[in-house]
């Protein structure tokens, strides 16, 4: 830069002005490029940023939710819609009747603002679980309130000694209430009315998401009602005591082997299943879905019955309208067995 000044030969005064014009345009230059560098940065952290800012805000702000197993999950997690995080303790697919909580579900609940239970006894886990979470500032929300149990609606075809050795006899009621469509309404109106009082901030998003649901489950009870009026009064064998309540509300008859669903019959079942069909005027004959029982199979065969599927869903997907997919194929199975 200087070489060129003395080269043209240009006075004292315009020499000193050529650097400091060069230098002002290099640091405007470099100025600008730093400017331009930071508010590309800017604009591309900018909407992370305020997401990342936001997020964790909006997280804090949700109320949490546990629920039991899958039925209590599908409810919740109707009406909680995207207002509030739902978690479900019992893995689908794990028999609630035996589980034994992990310092997972423990944890789960000591965290939790609000625990969604079947009630009724099913969930015997969940007494010493709640007591060693220690969480004081914790809801319950017993789904079954306000609704009529049953006990003995249907007969059981069991032994007095299997009855004796049962753990699980439900004294309280049986808990299956699900499984009735008007039923799960009411579970869903107590899940409602629950996460209403526990966070009120969110009553309209709870009670417009609860409405969509319960349309739906008066749409479901409509659909058995017209199918099953059909063919009144069939009566069906299980070996899951878990239909009574949808056996009552349709006209139907379910005579329970056992009452707890088991990997494979005992002799006692078997011969309970045969003193069934002999004793009641039996059309079907139901088992647990996914269960590859060859005894079951032969058994049935010997009693010149179909064996079918009938889903007490406690496993399946977690998507709420798996509820509906689940009862709609019960339905048709025992449009099938009925007829």
């Amino acid at each position: 830069m200087i070489w060129t000044c003395i080269g043209r030969k240009i006075g004292k005064e315009g020499c000193g002005i050529l650097p400091l014009i060069t230098l002002l345009t290099l640091s405007i230059a470099a100025g600008c490029n730093q400017s331009n560098t930071n508010q590309g940065t800017t604009s591309q952290q900018s909407p992370q940023a305020q997401e990342a800012a936001s997020t964790p805000s909006v997280q804090a702000e949700k109320t949490k939710v546990v629920t039991t197993f899958l039925p209590m999950y599908l409810f919740t997690k109707a009406v909680a819609g995207n207002v509030a995080d739902v978690e479900i303790l019992v893995p689908p697919g794990t028999e609630v009747h035996e589980y034994q909580a992990t310092p997972e579900n423990v944890k789960a609940i000591a965290t939790a603002n609000v625990l969604v239970k079947n009630g009724l006894g099913l969930e015997e886990f969940l007494k010493d679980t709640v007591k060693n979470a220690q969480n004081p500032k914790l809801t319950e929300i017993d789904t079954s309130k306000g609704i009529k149990l049953l006990n003995e609606i249907s007969p059981v075809e069991e032994t007095a000694k299997a009855e004796k050795d049962h753990d699980h006899d439900h004294t309280a009621g049986n808990p299956h209430v699900w499984l009735d469509p008007v039923l799960a309404k009411q579970q869903v109106i107590n899940i409602r009315d629950g996460l209403i009082a526990s966070d009120p901030a969110n009553k309209a998003a709870y009670e417009a998401n609860a409405a969509t649901y319960i349309k739906e489950l008066d749409s479901l009870n409509g659909e058995f009602q017209q199918t099953l009026q059909k063919n009144p009064n069939c009566t069906f064998i299980t070996f899951h005591d878990a239909f009574p309540y949808l056996a009552q509300r349709y006209k139907l008859k379910q005579v329970a082997v056992v009452k707890v669903p088991e990997d494979q019959l005992s002799p006692t079942d078997v011969q309970n299943a045969v003193n069934a069909v002999k004793k009641y005027k039996v059309k079907a004959l139901f088992s647990e879905p996914g269960v590859d029982n060859k005894l079951l199979t032969s058994l049935s065969q010997d009693l010149k019955l179909t064996l079918r599927p009938l889903d007490s869903l406690e496993t399946g997907e977690t998507d709420p309208q798996y509820y509906f997919k689940a009862m709609r194929a019960n339905l048709q199975t025992l449009e099938t067995a009925c007829k």
